[in-house]
């Protein structure tokens, strides 16, 4: 589904990523944690065709990646700690803008699905921007998943959420991620990364310097690698 081979990317004589290589299988759910600055929010962009790559490329669906692609654009769902919706709009004005742009067939249904799965049936004539920020985020999830895409793209969901919204937030992308084929994320929270994944990489200065499949990996052994690997001398020697 997705292969990333050899990618750089530098702004000026900075380099975010070094050199990268990753696969994400069909059926994958891939977890990216490490720290502020480790190029995890830039390596999500370059997945979205929003960057482009210093060098090496990446290919999904057997495609290789350029800026704009607009015909894998429609393969892939996006969803990032800014929520990308209207907030003039209303709810299911939204999912109805959204749903046009993708010319999603029988959009009707489809957006009563989503209001349904997401939590929203209740307040799909509320203005967006009324929503309270879980909720908002509950919005983005369906906005990202309207056209059924294959690949689904989370950069750093968790953020600026309250517990509250963190746990609805984590079982509800604990019930989207199967309807899509590959699922990557990004985030700080160890727990929530693992909880969610099959496998698992830690990024630190622009490099992979930890991978473990989750059936293999607890959470204290993650955090002792995070900590090792990450944030300790073997972080440190990574850069």
């Amino acid at each position: 589904m997705i292969q990333i081979e050899g990618l750089v990317k530098a702004f000026g004589h900075t380099y975010a990523l070094r050199g990268i290589d990753l696969e994400v299988a069909e059926g994958e759910f891939l977890t990216i944690v490490g720290p502020n600055g480790a190029g995890k929010t830039t390596l999500l962009r370059i997945l979205a065709t929003l960057l482009k790559p210093t060098s090496g490329l990446v290919r999904m669906n057997g495609r290789v990646l350029s800026p704009g692609d607009t015909e894998i654009r429609r393969q892939m769902g996006f969803v990032s700690h800014q929520p990308l919706i209207y907030s003039d709009l209303t709810v299911e004005e939204n999912l109805h803008f959204y749903g046009r742009i993708y010319d999603v067939h029988r959009l009707e249904e489809r957006v009563d699905v989503l209001l349904d799965l997401v939590g929203l049936e209740g307040r799909r004539h509320s203005l967006a921007g009324t929503l309270s920020r879980g909720l908002q985020q509950r919005l983005s999830v369906a906005r990202s998943i309207i056209h059924e895409p294959s690949i689904m793209l989370l950069d750093e969901p968790y953020t600026g959420l309250d517990q509250q919204a963190t746990r609805m937030l984590r079982g509800l992308l604990g019930a989207v991620s199967p309807q899509s084929h590959a699922v990557v994320m990004t985030t700080h929270n160890l727990a929530h990364g693992l909880e969610l994944c099959d496998k698992l990489v830690i990024l630190s200065r622009g490099r992979i310097v930890y991978q473990a499949e989750r059936g293999s990996l607890t959470l204290a052994e993650l955090q002792e690698a995070y900590w090792l690997y990450a944030e300790g001398e073997g972080g440190l020697g990574a850069g």
